[in-house]
């Protein structure tokens, strides 16, 4: 039996089972050698051969491992897809995508996105010749007038990076696929528990395994997830040709944090709420971006396409200044003033300075991401001392 139809199998037999259990067991099988339960670190850079090119499946580590394999097979089930293939990192998990153009294509994107996806699309493609446009995406009567001949790809962060602006992956999907449009979906804020945009018609699911999937701050590593076998075996060959690939401790330590990501996603769930509300009713603060309320512009796409709203929110203070928000984030206690998201533990940022600071500043304040923006990734802690360390800081502003 081939790697190939082997993950495909393994990932089958979990289809119907609830996402709670595909956490649990999903890619994962017994040792076959000893019967232990976890998935071992097969830390190798080679396998012995039995004769030229008579191996076991595995011939260099680089194109594959079996902890990788076991990993990949897992976030492929969570994703209710049929192939996955992980990264070095989420921009590595990008950078393949976008390694499936050539010059000459052009790419629709969001106008608010991870600064990290903007820089790449602008600094580092753009200059071999692929022209990326960046638009409102919520609105996809905007979209028309961008595509063309050359369009390839469209690429949608939903929920977005840090605006919490949601697309309806649906609507693309319908008026891409009648322009032969490859979609491919950043699904980092939402996690496989909340939303699966290959049920929704997407090519390509692209997530920062750093983030929710790891679970623990701990592990750098992207991944993708696809349906089509061509897609896969292309995809398959440029992240071994180009090498951007987990070692077996890290593809480890995403086998262990999965296995609690739907008790974790619970909870950001439920502490991201409450935080949202109190905040909202907190008379210094101002703005709240959160996509569960009923009047966020895209609450009813958010609810029709994500089982919840997860645990990422941004805000902005009454009295708007970056000097009060810099007073803010230096005031807070329990939460940390880091970048990334989607760990146990709750964080504070500052996007303008952090994250997006890619992004030119006459282009974030275009597109609403101002210099006092604070974008929060809400942990698993007890939420009353969340609100607390929000309460404390917010009086010294």
């Amino acid at each position: 039996m081939s790697t190939i139809t082997r993950s495909f199998y393994t990932i089958t037999k979990f289809y119907n089972m609830k996402f709670g259990t595909k956490a649990v067991h999903a890619g994962v099988e017994p040792d076959p050698s000893t019967g232990a339960i976890m998935t071992p670190i097969y830390q190798t850079s080679t396998y012995v051969q039995e004769s030229p090119a008579k191996h076991k499946g595995y011939a260099y580590a680089r194109g594959a491992n079996p902890t990788r394999n076991a990993l990949q097979n897992s976030i492929a089930s969570l994703e209710n897809g049929r192939y996955g293939i992980c990264f070095s990192s989420g921009m590595g998990a990008t950078d393949a995508v976008i390694k499936l153009l050539s010059p000459g294509d052009e790419v629709i994107t969001s106008n608010d996105l991870y600064g990290g996806s903007y820089r790449m699309f602008k600094k580092v493609y753009e200059k071999f010749g692929i022209k990326f446009h960046f638009i409102d995406l919520t609105d996809i009567t905007n979209v028309s007038p961008y595509l063309n001949e050359k369009t390839r790809l469209m690429w949608l962060e939903t929920p977005s990076n840090p605006l919490m602006r949601i697309i309806d992956i649906q609507a693309c999907v319908a008026l891409a696929k009648t322009k032969g449009i490859t979609v491919a979906v950043d699904n980092t804020f939402a996690s496989p528990y909340l939303q699966n945009p290959l049920e929704l018609g997407a090519d390509i699911v692209m997530h920062s395994v750093t983030k929710y999937l790891g679970g623990h701050s701990d592990v750098i590593m992207g991944a993708l997830i696809v349906n089509d076998e061509k897609l896969y075996q292309e995809l398959g060959f440029i992240a071994n040709s180009c090498g951007a690939v987990p070692g077996p401790q890290d593809s480890f330590l995403v086998l262990r944090g999965i296995k609690t990501l739907h008790l974790r996603m619970e909870r950001h769930c439920f502490n991201g709420r409450k935080i949202a509300f109190y905040l909202r009713e907190h008379p210094k603060v101002g703005k709240v971006y959160w996509p569960g309320f009923t009047d966020h512009p895209n609450h009813d796409i958010a609810k029709k396409q994500m089982r919840d709203f997860g645990g990422m929110l941004s805000f902005t203070l009454k009295n708007d200044s970056l000097e009060n928000a810099t007073k803010l984030m230096e005031s807070v206690e329990l939460f940390s003033l880091a970048e990334s998201l989607g760990g146990v533990e709750s964080l504070i940022n500052h996007p303008a300075s952090m994250t997006h600071a890619s992004i030119p500043i006459e282009e974030r304040i275009k597109n609403g991401l101002s210099d006092s923006l604070i974008r929060l990734s809400i942990g698993v802690e007890d939420v009353d001392d969340l609100i607390a360390d929000l309460e404390q800081a917010l009086s010294k502003v």
